[in-house]
């Protein structure tokens, strides 16, 4: 009998000869998604501070899901508040991307980019001074924050802006946080989250 033909380098042979990562992996992974469950908890307080939410949006509770490979790497998800429909999306995304950042990320589309898309426009000072970025994509479900997807507001003008937001049929807002911030990721998630839960209520 031949001998397999598919081999493993050195690297390849530590890592599948050694349980310890994987085991140290899914740890890490139920370590965020406590810290998700965190994140939930305190949009809620913020969200009784606030006028209400669209019926329909708060009817729909909080949702955490994970998967293995966007592009390659694990993630995992919360979706607060959320509603989605085959045309009308309403979600502020909170995003854990393994090797890349924690994201939060306003995402509208039909019924509710109509309704607020103006809020939007006019806070557009405030999300340049916190750093928020536009979506470029005709992708609405791409997360990454490469140059084909996302741009910095602050080197986009308003009538930049306002002429996507035409052209398009969704509204992605977004903005991130390396990991290596790790020990600060509440308290700068809870300031970014206000910042949108503020423009669109308020």
């Amino acid at each position: 009998m031949d001998e397999a033909k598919i081999r493993l380098s050195p690297k390849e042979m530590d890592l599948v000869t050694n349980a310890e990562w994987i085991l140290t992996k899914n740890s890490i992974l139920q370590k965020i998604a406590e810290l998700l469950g965190q994140f939930q908890s305190q949009y809620s307080q913020i969200l009784e501070t606030l006028p209400e939410l669209p019926e329909e949006v708060r009817g729909t509770g909080p949702k955490i899901s994970k998967g293995e490979n966007f592009r390659g790497l694990p993630y995992l998800v919360l979706d607060y508040p959320r509603r989605f429909d085959q045309q009308d999306v309403f979600a502020v995304r909170t995003l854990f991307w393994w090797g890349n950042f924690f994201s939060i990320t306003l995402h509208l589309s039909g019924k509710y980019k109509k309704a607020f898309e103006g809020k939007i426009i006019s806070s557009l000072p405030l999300l340049r001074q916190k750093d928020f970025f536009l979506c470029i994509n005709e992708d609405q479900w791409q997360h990454h924050f490469e140059k084909d997807n996302y741009l910095p507001l602050h080197i986009l003008n308003d009538e930049a802006v306002q002429k996507h937001l035409e052209e398009r049929s969704f509204v992605k807002i977004a903005s991130r946080l390396s990991l290596e911030e790790w020990d600060k990721s509440l308290s700068c998630m809870l300031v970014h989250f206000r910042t949108i839960m503020e423009l669109l209520l308020n």
